[in-house]
């Protein structure tokens, strides 16, 4: 177990930049469908780009080969080479123009080696700047003298979930190996179908919409700058975590009003979450009186019934808000807080889906059912509050561009306190890495009690 500060950084230069259109095969018609519109769920995703990093030392496969890889699966992935536009009726859609991703191909002065572990400044380089940017994702290639390349994909959050983004790397590494795309993705965004009558049985404004906007009120923010956010990687092993999913199922629980030895078998992403949670809240200082939720993404793909295709290309994306007061997190047990995540986890099920897809649908008209740019904020953070993305799921291993795995996965700097991000080793061990930004002033306590789980 370790906790990795970034402390040094590298020189990375440009080389090229241009926009990749599809390559179509002489038997592969053009689809005549010229635009995809938005789904509810897409209009609720955030405008803004999420980059990914993918490391693999020599041998690999050469630019090249990669770039020609990348124009044969757009061809199956056209939203990423297309463009956002309006239809008839005024509505956001997606322009199947092929237009074209942008593609950029860079060089380190160093070995990879001596660029890991990669610092804020390195991460923000080894990935294209989209500000401004009218593609819809783009690639950045980055060499390294030792051979070895850095392969960033950032996408616009709208055009889809990270779900489907793990499964558009894994169809483009079976592209440069010369395979069929399996599966081949789904695109038709028409079937979220609202019921007649609409049924809305949850308060879909005081969560979708509310819950949306971050607090910016100054007079609850710690005096902190944009200056103070730091990045930590935290290392938890399949020994740690086999601890800390121990402690949470065999403490005793009160969250149900029952005393006594929990049944429960928490998920390790609720056991993760459930100490961080405890951890965070702690080093940041927070009464007990202070009220304070995560913000967990959940998808909804094998919770709707009947369930939506994984290959669907689009955001099938909910949220769970857990909340408690600091006190229940001080005093309360392990168990007691996995349960809160259990619970709010397990309330986003099938019937909250489709209740909210008739609340949207009720609501076309309400702006604040449709995406939203992410502005930058004078002190960005969630405080009280967390935000949890997991990658637990996403099967990297399986992005092979013919000369084998990533050595490296993991997200680019997310410049928000409070972010969390949950990666799996690639080395297939069981153990977990957890992508933390928190302010320094903080940081001295977190490194104090972020493996103590007595």
């Amino acid at each position: 177990m370790e906790i990795t500060s970034l402390s040094t950084s590298v020189q990375i230069e440009q080389v090229s930049s241009k926009l990749l259109q599809p390559i179509y095969d002489g038997d592969q018609p053009v689809s005549t469908t010229k635009s995809v519109p938005l789904t509810v769920f897409d209009k609720l995703a955030d405008d803004q780009y999420i980059p990914s990093l993918y490391a693999y030392k020599p041998p690999n496969p050469s630019n090249s080969f990669l770039e020609q890889g990348l124009r044969k699966v757009l061809s199956e992935y056209r939203e990423w080479a297309g463009r956002f536009g309006e239809d008839d009726n005024g509505q956001i859609v997606i322009l199947l123009n092929d237009e074209g991703l942008r593609f950029i191909e860079a060089s380190a002065d160093c070995t990879i080696d001596q660029a890991i572990p990669f610092t804020v400044s390195t991460m923000l380089k080894l990935t294209p700047s989209f500000e401004e940017s009218k593609e819809l994702a783009l690639v950045q290639l980055t060499r390294f003298t030792c051979g070895s390349v850095v392969v960033s994909f950032s996408s616009n959050h709208i055009v889809s979930d990270g779900v489907l983004v793990s499964q558009f790397m894994i169809s483009w590494s079976q592209a440069c190996r010369g395979l069929k795309i399996h599966p081949r993705p789904l695109h038709d965004r028409n079937i979220f179908v609202p019921r007649n009558p609409h049924s809305v049985k949850f308060d879909h404004r005081s969560i979708e919409i509310t819950k949306r906007k971050i607090n910016e009120d100054s007079t609850t923010m710690p005096p902190y700058s944009r200056d103070d956010l730091i990045h930590q990687i935290l290392h938890f092993t399949p020994e740690f975590i086999a601890k800390i999913k121990n402690k949470a199922s065999s403490s005793s629980s009160s969250c149900t009003g029952v005393k006594g030895v929990s049944s429960s078998r928490y998920s390790t992403f609720e056991c993760l979450i459930a100490h961080l949670w405890r951890v965070i809240t702690r080093a940041r200082g927070l009464s007990e009186s202070d009220k304070t939720y995560v913000k967990i993404s959940v998808n909804g793909r094998r919770r709707m019934r009947p369930p939506v295709p994984h290959e669907y290309f689009g955001n099938v994306v909910l949220w769970a808000f857990p909340e408690t007061q600091g006190k229940n997190l001080f005093d309360e047990s392990l168990s007691h807080t996995a349960e809160v995540i259990h619970d709010a986890v397990e309330n986003v099920n099938d019937e909250y889906f489709k209740s909210f897809i008739d609340f949207a649908n009720k609501n076309q008209d309400d702006g604040n059912l449709m995406p939203m740019k992410v502005h930058h904020m004078k002190v960005p953070s969630f405080w009280p509050n967390l935000e949890v993305q997991s990658w637990l799921g996403f099967p990297f291993n399986n992005v092979d561009f013919g000369f084998g795995k990533a050595s490296v996965v993991m997200p680019s700097f997310d410049p928000f306190e409070g972010e969390i991000y949950l990666v799996p080793a690639v080395v297939g061990d069981g153990s977990i890495y957890a992508h933390v930004t928190l302010f320094q002033q903080h940081l001295s306590l977190f490194k104090q009690i972020c493996y103590n789980i007595d």
